[in-house]
This record gives C-alpha cells, structure tokens and sequence, in this order.
C-alpha cells in the first residue's frame, strides 16, 4: 500500500509546510537524499507546544508534541518529493528535547515521531536516530527534530 492511501486510511491530514522562522530553507535535495530542517511541534493554527518536558509536560505531553513535528516532517517531504510514494527510506533522524537536566526519556518522547512514521511508511518509515536532552529550544518549544530521507528516483 502507498504511503499516501495509508495516510487517508489512518486519517491524518497534513498541515501546510513549514515556513522558516530564520534563514534557512526547509530542506534541500542533494542526489536522492533529502535532507529536512529541523521542525517544532507547530499546530495547523499557529500554536505551539512549549515548555520544559519533566517540569511543564509530561512525557506523554512531549510524545504527542513529537508526533506534531512527525507531521510537519512529512508535509515537507510531501512538498519536496510532491509525493510520500516517493519516500524509499527515513534513513537518520535527531530529536532534541527541551528537559529539566535530570530527564531521561527522551526516546520515549522521539518515539512520538518515529512511531508515526512505520504508521505512514511501514518498516522504512524506521530510522537510524539520535534522541538528546536539550537545556533550551526557539523559543522555548519542547520538542525540534530533523530528518534525512532516501527518495526514489
């Protein structure tokens, strides 16, 4: 099944592409590979997921802010490629997660993302990956992560 009838199937509606905040693109191709700017838990109407996970959310707050970056993710694969159908790979991702310094959870957190992405992609949807505690993101969001990807030719 494609990526994009599995995507209706779970009904999961993309929002708009990200915008930079900064400058920077939010990705660039080089060969087959995509690689995606990092993208925060950015709601379709312009709120935010923010806060320090371990003192202002929880971590199953923090994992459903992932999954919020994990669909923004794909909305800017969607507009790279035109296509999830042409995703072969989600082949590294890093997730960095604002935490009080004794947190350690941070997989259980990422997991949001990547969770989402075996939804949508089935086993190449599961990437090599990092998962970091971080003392601060912009502007104070709880969760930013990026992704690389193997497009098909």
């Amino acid at each position: 099944m494609s990526a994009e009838q599995r995507l209706k199937d779970l009904g999961l509606i993309l929002p708009p592409p990200t915008r930079p905040v900064a400058n920077y693109v939010p990705y660039r191709i080089g060969g087959n590979l995509l690689f995606l700017s990092g993208v925060g838990p950015n709601r379709p109407d312009g709120s935010s997921i923010r806060g320090k996970v371990g003192a202002d959310l929880t971590v199953a707050q923090a994992y459903e802010a992932a999954r919020i970056c994990g669909l923004n993710l794909l909305a800017n694969m969607r507009a790279a490629a035109g296509s999830l159908d042409r995703v072969d790979t989600v082949l590294k991702v890093l997730g960095m997660v604002n935490a009080v310094p004794d947190f350690g959870e941070q997989p259980e957190v990422i997991n949001g993302c990547t969770d989402l992405f075996v939804e949508v992609l089935g086993e190449n949807g599961r990437p090599a990956r990092s998962a970091v505690g971080m003392g601060s993101l912009p502007r104070g969001i709880a969760v930013e992560i990026e992704a690389v990807v193997l497009l098909r030719g």
